[in-house]
């Protein structure tokens, strides 16, 4: 993404002329809360936001809290465990990334240390569809000048590009392919909220194509306690895959990142058998050398990162 400085600050005058408080002329925002209040709106959670901004829950809410109390208005709605942007929140939005935007602008210009280039991503659909997205946001504010095109396939598909040299850089499932890890999360079974499928005898799974360790996985699980199962949906289409599974159709398995609000996560108490935990690692061509590559390298490691210190972590 590359910034017109001459229409964002038009922007930025703009804004500030409309929450000037009439005292002290113009209304300064803090750059950080910017940062934050742009996590939890790209997240739709606190707690994610936490692990963007590397910061406590708790550290989160005060900033949001000093943010609205700043600005004069609430930003965020609150009902149970969804969090929704109010109208004064979607305005904010995008002046928010055009503010902070223009001051990674301002620094890398004067500074002369602006970072360019391009690098090329594959990333399986699971991932993709929800844990990469704020992920590669937050990167786009702070590297502007950098592309980064993104191709959506199997891990297994991802690795031979990247071994071949057709992509620079792979998120990928370590089962699969190796790697090195940055994110370990717990596989679930999920299922419709009606559980139609899991009453079903064999029961009906939604899952992707071989070779796939989730895949593997089930069947594993399923065999220790003898029940029996097909496959009814194989995709490598996440969108697919919910599909089939929030409409009852089949049962699938999940890492808890991809798991969405219009499905229901199975137990043993459901008489599913707990399943193991998925291993996201990340791949790297040998071309990929280049600083751009180790910005882009660094930023996802430590944006994905939930390993504790001192964890073994595979080369």
């Amino acid at each position: 993404m590359r910034v017109d400085c001459s229409s964002v600050q038009r922007m930025l005058l703009i804004f500030q002329i409309k929450f000037s408080d009439g005292l002290t002329g113009m209304m300064m925002l803090d750059s950080d809360q910017l940062r934050t209040f742009l996590a939890v709106a790209e997240t739709g959670s606190f707690t994610k936001a936490a692990e963007d901004v590397h910061r406590t829950q708790s550290a989160v809410s005060m900033q949001i809290k000093k943010l609205e109390e700043r600005l004069g208005c609430q930003l965020f709605v609150r009902t149970g465990r969804d969090i929704r942007l109010t109208p004064e929140g979607r305005t904010l939005v995008s002046y928010a990334q055009k503010m902070l935007a223009l001051n990674e602008a301002a620094v890398s210009a004067v500074s002369g240390k602006e970072m360019t280039g391009s690098v090329r991503l594959g990333v399986p659909d699971d991932y993709a569809d929800r844990l990469l997205p704020r992920v590669l946001a937050a990167f786009n504010r702070t590297h502007p000048a950098v592309d980064v095109t993104v191709d959506c396939r199997s891990s297994h598909i991802v690795a031979g590009k990247v071994r071949d040299g057709e992509l620079d850089m792979g998120i990928v499932t370590y089962a699969d392919t190796g790697g090195t890890i940055v994110r370990r999360e717990q596989l679930h079974w999920v299922a419709s909220e009606s559980m139609a499928a899991a009453a079903q005898d064999p029961i009906p799974l939604a899952l992707g194509g071989e070779p796939c360790a989730w895949r593997q996985a089930a069947a594993d699980a399923l065999a220790r306690v003898g029940r029996d199962w097909r496959i009814t949906y194989t995709s490598s289409s996440a969108a697919a895959i919910n599909g089939a599974v929030a409409a009852g159709l089949a049962i699938s398995v999940l890492p808890e990142s991809a798991i969405r609000s219009d499905v229901r996560v199975l137990t043993a108490a459901d008489g599913f058998p707990a399943l193991p935990v998925c291993e996201i690692a990340m791949i790297r061509a040998r071309h990929a050398t280049q600083a751009v590559h180790d910005a882009l390298a660094e930023h996802i490691a430590r944006r994905l990162n939930n390993l504790r210190a001192g964890t073994d972590q595979a080369a």
